[in-house]
């Protein structure tokens, strides 16, 4: 059984990796939510209990019988067509690694709207720059990254980015649901310059394991804490 290992109370990064577990209906242990899950978690980063070559350098994580591996990407690239969520041939699962890489960058930009300056301080430590980071962001940033993913679903065609279903499209759903939280007026004046991207999410929305997924008491609501966080000064339409 796959063994999740992430903070327990946010979504954040380790989200795109329960979403892809449950669509896939892949049995899973989210750790940390568990009794002394915290420091299981711990645990297993350290070098003492760590079973990786590679220890990791902060959560996500996963456990795969003796494989150990973090940053979502590449726990999502593992498991992706090991699950049914990726295509079986080397180019294909290369080209959905790519375009979650994409998304990782994009989550990075996201999230230094509001941690400008950087993590180790408060919000309230930077938040001038927050805003004019964030005006940036959204006048220039959100077009570009939705514009290209708008681009590669058309190409990919049937609401999907390669052609079938995959994590991918998971991570992009989970992308728009994170922007209209974090930016609910700035997404709400792209969305419609955006049809296929839009598609997209509301098919992958509609799939019986994900819709059973949002509606039940372990999808974790939205936040200040995570990569998607709604400051409303920051809301800025362009």
């Amino acid at each position: 059984m796959i063994e999740l290992f992430y903070w327990p109370t946010i979504q954040g990064r380790g989200e795109l990796i329960r979403l892809a577990l449950e669509d896939s209906a892949t049995p899973y242990v989210d750790v940390a939510r568990g009794p002394g899950g915290i420091s299981a978690m711990q645990a297993a980063m350290s070098a003492e209990h760590g079973k990786a070559d590679a220890l990791p350098f902060a959560p996500p994580f996963i456990r795969d019988g003796d494989v150990q591996l973090a940053h979502t990407a590449l726990v999502l690239h593992y498991l992706g067509a090991r699950i049914g969520l990726a295509p079986d041939d080397e180019r294909g699962r290369m080209h959905a690694h790519q375009l979650q890489l994409s998304i990782t960058d994009f989550h990075s930009e996201i999230h230094d709207t509001h941690h400008p300056l950087g993590s180790s301080l408060y919000y309230e430590d930077q938040k001038s720059e927050a805003l004019a980071r964030t005006k940036v962001f959204v006048r220039d940033r959100i077009p570009k990254f939705l514009g290209y993913f708008e681009r590669e679903v058309l190409r990919g065609g049937e609401a999907t980015l390669l052609g079938r279903h995959s994590y991918v499209d998971l991570s992009l759903f989970q992308t728009v649901e994170g922007l209209r939280y974090a930016f609910p007026r700035a997404t709400a004046a792209i969305e419609p310059k955006l049809p296929a991207v839009m598609a997209l999410h509301d098919r992958v929305a509609s799939r019986p394991n994900v819709a059973a997924y949002l509606r039940s008491e372990r999808r974790r609501p939205f936040s200040e804490q995570g990569i998607f966080r709604r400051y409303p000064e920051l809301d800025v339409v362009p």
